[in-house]
């Protein structure tokens, strides 16, 4: 239960923050959306934080030595992320900064699957990677930042996936409040 709260504000805050970074160069009418988007998210993220704290005591998939390959999974992501940006800064290639952060990003769900026992990690994973990478040649040809598609893409898709989620949570253990 505590897992699947966590996931549901964290990916609220992901939310906020990957429609946070669309704002770098927006397309001219999607200044809106993109806040409006931001704004739902923070309100998944506080509800749902809620739960987690009242529900902190309850088990987590990280009890039982899921630590160490939770952590490997981030610093490893956190690795390719600095890397990958060094290696685009000294190209000169700034504008795909928010692709390669939303693909790195994408990627380690993968992993998670096997950390929290849920394969919903790997469809949103499959999810993202498969848009980034449709994105690419249209990103390819275009002037503007890629973070305009690319991280509205992972923006939206951490809604729907917050959504759905918070769905099969309340028909799972019904109203946690």
């Amino acid at each position: 239960m505590r897992d699947q709260a966590f996931t549901i504000a964290l990916f609220g805050v992901m939310v906020a923050v990957w429609f946070g970074m669309a704002h770098e160069d927006p397309a001219p009418k999607s200044r809106l959306p993109l806040w409006v988007g931001s704004a739902i998210g923070l309100i998944i993220a506080a509800a749902f934080g809620v739960v987690v704290g009242r529900n902190w005591n309850t088990s987590s998939a990280l009890d039982d030595g899921g630590w160490w390959v939770f952590g490997a999974t981030f610093i490893v992501m956190s690795l390719f992320i600095g890397g990958g940006a060094i290696l685009l800064k000294v190209r000169d290639r700034y504008r795909w900064f928010g692709w390669w952060i939303a693909l790195c990003v994408a990627v380690h769900f993968a992993p998670l699957v096997w950390v929290f026992k849920d394969w919903s990690y790997l469809a949103l994973s499959v999810v993202q990677v498969a848009g980034l990478v449709l994105m690419f040649p249209r990103l390819k040809r275009a002037e503007y930042e890629t973070s305009r598609l690319a991280c509205s893409w992972l923006g939206l898709t951490f809604l729907v996936y917050s959504f759905v989620s918070a769905i099969v949570f309340l028909v799972r253990y019904g109203d946690p409040y």
